[in-house]
């Protein structure tokens, strides 16, 4: 791998849907227009398959944020209604100690005293009740105080998931958006000639090379056995995410059936008994970076500057990922995006 830069022509595509994915929300034409020609048409699909996995990220991380959120407004309750039944006891004993009183006639005290037959006694229980009552009125205004403070958070958390739960439904509403353009585009690739299809079809699977594979289905070899990984850990990653070969991509999914591309990361490792965090960009950062010259199988490969896209290095200069929706799991170059990461697990 002596270099890793993808050509001219992809590298104009690659920024064309840099300076461009900020409006991919907006309309795109039904048909291409026949003067754009080819790039033009490539263009667009690389930006909306961009901005489609961008979406898929978001979405995965708005549910991860969710998820833990609510785990945090359980515990909330949870400590809540703990803090009530303590709260519920002591009222009890109190209550049981005022009827106590009542029933022994509610005497003023000190009448008390003068009437006891062994005062000294009767001042030993007094003494010992009044610190009774003193620490179970500070421990119950203790609880009123932290009941109160569970309250507020209580109430901040489900403002906090009210607040995820419209910016998951908005990550949607995108998803959605991008699905329609996606489409679209497929309209717009289904305009081309078949030579012109499958010249992008190896342009996207090659970095831009010459010689890669010729149809939209065929698959790049498997690396040769002996390019193993340095750790068991590592081998079980990838014979896992090996075996996931030929699943469709299937938006926000972690296997076993369908996988979006940091989903069938998390899903390998899983099997190698690791778990990793569920986005791509958070994955970037999971382990130890190093130089792509230097990759193993087992590697997590990153793309974009935003490490939007990951998969998993395989050996002979291979990863294993899944591309994009309509696609499925499969084989491509290590270099076929750019800005990439190698991190090690």
């Amino acid at each position: 791998m002596a270099s890793h830069r993808r050509p001219a022509r992809v590298t104009v595509l690659t920024a064309a849907a840099a300076a461009t994915a900020a409006a991919s929300l907006g309309g795109v034409p039904a048909s291409a227009d026949p003067g754009a020609g080819t790039e033009a048409t490539r263009a667009k699909v690389d930006r909306l398959y961009e901005e489609a996995e961008r979406a898929a990220e978001g979405y995965n991380k708005a549910g991860e944020k969710r998820d833990a959120l609510r785990r945090t407004v359980r515990q909330a309750q949870d400590s809540l209604a703990r803090g009530q039944e303590r709260v519920n006891r002591m009222r009890g004993a109190l209550g049981a100690l005022a009827g106590a009183q009542y029933r022994s006639g509610g005497l003023d005290p000190a009448l008390v005293l003068l009437l006891s037959s062994d005062p000294d006694s009767y001042l030993d229980r007094a003494s010992a009740l009044d610190r009774v009552t003193a620490r179970q009125s500070a421990a119950l205004t203790e609880l009123q105080r932290e009941r109160r403070r569970l309250d507020q958070e209580r109430a901040e958390a489900r403002t906090a998931l009210a607040e995820l739960e419209r910016s998951r439904a908005e990550v949607a509403r995108h998803k959605r958006s991008v699905e329609r353009k996606l489409a679209e585009a497929r309209r717009v690739l289904a305009s081309l000639t078949a030579a012109e299809r499958a010249d992008y079809e190896r342009a996207s699977r090659s970095g831009g090379r010459s010689g890669g594979p010729g149809a939209p289905d065929e698959e790049l070899p498997p690396p040769p056995a002996g390019l193993g990984p340095a750790d068991s850990r590592s081998a079980a990653a990838v014979l896992a995410a090996r075996s996931a070969v030929g699943k469709p991509y299937v938006w926000g999914a972690t296997g076993p059936t369908g996988f979006d591309c940091s989903g069938l990361m998390v899903w390998s490792y899983r099997q190698a008994g690791i778990s990793l965090p569920r986005t791509s960009a958070a994955q970037r950062h999971a382990g130890r970076q190093v130089p792509l010259s230097q990759a193993q199988p087992g590697d997590l490969v990153t793309y974009r500057g935003d490490a939007s896209h990951v998969a998993i290095y395989a050996g002979n200069g291979q990863v294993i990922h899944a591309p994009y929706p309509g696609a499925r799991v499969r084989y491509d170059p290590v270099n076929m995006m750019s800005h990439v990461t190698v991190t090690r697990i």
